[in-house]
């Protein structure tokens, strides 16, 4: 279990620090190990928004190929549709299910991502 100074013990020690490094000495001290606290802090918080901006990439990624596939097996069930209905039409049987590819057209920032098919 980790020491940690209280009430008595505390005093002590701050009567132990004034004693080695002096009454002059004692402000400078304080002041660096505030500096020191602020920048641990600044650090901590870089990291987290960098963690957190990590997390999101990586969130909108899995969205996006969520998408992707949902999209692609609407695409394979409207040409399922389309190829039953064509072979009802000319009285034969169905055909087996045609292999459709969708091709993913890059998107910018601005604009939605585009599907096509072929």
């Amino acid at each position: 279990m980790p020491f940690v100074p209280k009430g008595f013990e505390l005093v002590i020690i701050l009567i132990i620090v004034i004693i080695i490094f002096g009454p002059k000495a004692f402000p400078k001290l304080g002041k660096s190990i505030g500096q020191g606290v602020k920048g641990l802090r600044k650090g901590l918080e870089s990291g987290k928004e960098k963690i957190d901006e990590k997390f999101d990439e990586v969130e909108e990624k899995k969205a996006e190929e969520a998408a992707a596939e949902e999209v692609e097996a609407e695409v394979e069930d409207v040409a399922a549709e389309a190829d039953e209905a064509e072979a009802a039409e000319e009285g034969e049987a169905a055909p087996a299910k045609r292999v459709v590819k969708v091709k993913r057209v890059a998107k910018t920032d601005d604009e939605p991502a585009e599907e096509s098919a072929e």
